[in-house]
């Protein structure tokens, strides 16, 4: 199965509000990764954005396998810069029994930082997302227990970002960056931000790596569709799960742009 390469294409295998899910689907080989990344592009993003890389000493033989895999030489950093996506790369201790974040290559994060996760377990990770505890915890530990070297497995996400730039860090009240958006503008104003993920174990360290691919539009840009189905999305969300990215500030104009396109 393929989730696709553009902001339509994975909001059409996305979650459209409702229960927090993991959505995941298993994918080719040929589908892992964007096929020709722009790399100049992600060679600006990094050296506009040194600190999105953070690594520990534990990422030096998961991130030369990682390298190898992906044809470049190096390590965890390299490999990022070689490709589209964003790559974390995740470990369990023997005297452990959770995944720990311990390297990250990000160049276009959706409102996080390395510095502040590297190191933590996979639940602290995402303790953010609300809903995820009581939702997805339990069900992400067991997949990530018994996930083996070979598979690859991918999901999708949407969020609604007031800025079409790939690095999105939220400097500023919810719903301040929402405060000129109108149903009229909405189109213009709004921008639906997607993250492609793909999760794979490594076959020689057997480190679990994380890649995060990122694809924005604008509102208007996207197919009818898409349109009708963000509209109806925002108005289902688990409790708690859009306040902290503003949806309350910009939710009606979204509805009622999707109303009248």
């Amino acid at each position: 199965m393929t989730l696709g390469f553009s902001v339509d294409a994975l909001l059409a295998k996305a979650r459209m509000g409702g229960k927090l899910k993991m959505g995941l689907v298993r994918l080719h080989e040929g589908d892992w990764l964007q096929p020709e990344p722009d790399l100049s592009a992600r060679a600006a993003a990094f050296a506009d954005w040194p600190v999105g890389v953070q690594l520990t000493r534990d990422a030096d033989a998961p991130g030369r396998e990682l390298a190898a895999m992906v044809g470049v030489r190096g390590g965890l950093a390299e490999a990022a810069a070689a490709s589209h996506e964003d790559m974390c790369l995740l470990t369990r201790q023997p005297d452990e029994d959770v995944y720990r974040l311990i390297g990250a290559a990000v160049a276009w994060p959706s409102d996080w930082k390395p510095k502040d996760k590297i190191g933590l377990p996979l639940r602290a990770l995402h303790s953010p997302i609300a809903g995820y505890e009581e939702h997805l915890a339990s069900g992400v530990d067991r997949f990530m227990d018994t996930l083996k070297p070979g598979p690859i497995y991918g999901r999708c996400n949407w969020f609604i970002a007031p800025t079409g730039e790939r690095r999105w860090l939220a400097s500023e009240l919810p719903d301040q960056p929402f405060a000129h958006v109108t149903s009229d503008n909405a189109g213009e104003t709004l921008f639906v931000r997607s993250e492609r993920q793909t999760l794979r174990r490594l076959p020689d360290t057997d480190a679990i790596l994380f890649t995060i691919g990122i694809y924005v539009e604008p509102l208007g840009a996207l197919s009818p569709l898409s349109i009708a189905s963000l509209g109806e999305a925002v108005q289902s969300l688990v409790t708690g799960e859009g306040e902290r990215r503003g949806t309350p500030h910009y939710a009606a104009a979204l509805t009622g742009f999707a109303r009248s396109f």
